[in-house]
């Protein structure tokens, strides 16, 4: 008998995103969803109504009163009747066969979670070229999720189909983490002996933000997080996550340098930062041909430094929307 799946949807305000996030869910080709449950952290504006324009009785909404990320999943998977939950984000499109595929593979490997590759895409000028940013490794660093790999256990994947029991078991989502509450989850789960699955046929669409003032407000609260993270479990630090605070901190240190006798090495750091840069965008504008690319600089340094100066700073930022 093929285990029953609950999709969990958190989502604040996101009316034009969730559509095509739910329509993803009732295109899935796996016939033991039993229900998909949104967790809407009281939207103000027309995401409700949108919700109710399906007219599917598996799709049930709950209230989130705390509005964050991790109580809305916590909510919904409260709950949940099904064995297996599947998380879906507002800004997340699934592929028709990625339920019963990740099913497959939670049969075939033993984990309790599995999850794939996020596949950045976009569909106005700014937004394709955050895209292509954050499907660039000097964007986002050696992720395997970002671009692919061998199969195999691993420390965290997008996303994520759970054991529901497993899940229960190591306390359920950290809901004092507004964001990274999904990777210290997973270190939870692999410190109770449970396999943190990646596979690259797991390949899930996301659309990014529309614009840089967002994505900088976005990867401000992804570095200031990790660092809470980070506080609670050094020994899940890795060597990427450190790149961009090290960034912030070497341009600092040559503005510094630019007023004392040492100001011709001032130059030498943000050269090659440009230079990388420049490169990178070179490389993909030919790979790609999409105009976009020429945007994708400032996406990448938007990226970069957000992050650095959050995880730096150590504030913890007001409660994003309930949405990825």
């Amino acid at each position: 008998m093929q285990p029953t799946v609950s999709v969990i949807i958190p989502v604040r305000n996101e009316p034009d995103a969730i559509r095509a996030a739910i329509q993803s869910i009732l295109d899935q080709t796996y016939p033991g969803i039993t229900e998909l449950i949104i967790a809407d952290g009281m939207s103000t504006d027309e995401t409700r109504l949108t919700i109710a324009s399906f007219a599917d009785s598996r799709i049930r909404v709950v209230d989130n009163v705390a509005t964050s990320t991790p109580a809305a999943l916590n909510c919904a998977i409260r709950v949940a009747s099904g064995e297996i939950i599947v998380r879906c984000d507002a800004h997340s499109v699934l592929p028709p066969d990625y339920v019963a595929l990740a099913v497959q593979i939670m049969s075939d490997t033993g984990a309790i979670n599995v999850g794939g590759i996020q596949r950045a895409t976009g569909t106005g000028f700014i937004d394709t070229s955050i895209a292509l940013a954050m499907s660039n490794r000097l964007g986002v660093g050696d992720a395997n999720f970002h671009y692919g790999g061998e199969a195999g256990p691993t420390d965290t994947v997008y996303l994520g189909v759970f054991d529901k029991e497993a899940v229960e078991n190591v306390g359920l989502f950290d809901e004092s983490l507004i964001r990274n509450q999904d990777y210290e989850l997973n270190i939870r789960l692999r410190q109770a002996g449970g396999i943190v699955y990646f596979d690259p046929r797991l390949e899930v669409e996301y659309r990014p933000r529309s614009s840089l003032t967002s994505l900088a407000s976005q990867y401000f609260q992804y570095g200031s997080w990790k660092r809470v993270v980070h506080r609670r479990h050094p020994d899940s630090i890795r060597l990427r996550q450190l790149a961009a605070p090290v960034l912030v901190l070497a341009l600092a240190a040559s503005g510094v340098l630019a007023f004392t006798s040492w100001w011709r090495l001032a130059v030498v750091i943000p050269f090659v930062y440009l230079l990388a840069l420049a490169t990178a965008t070179i490389i993909t504008a030919i790979k790609t041909r999409r105009l976009a690319a020429l945007l994708m600089p400032a996406a990448i340094a938007t990226m970069h430094l957000s992050w650095g100066f959050g995880y730096l700073s150590g504030s913890i930022p007001g409660k994003p929307a309930t949405s990825e």
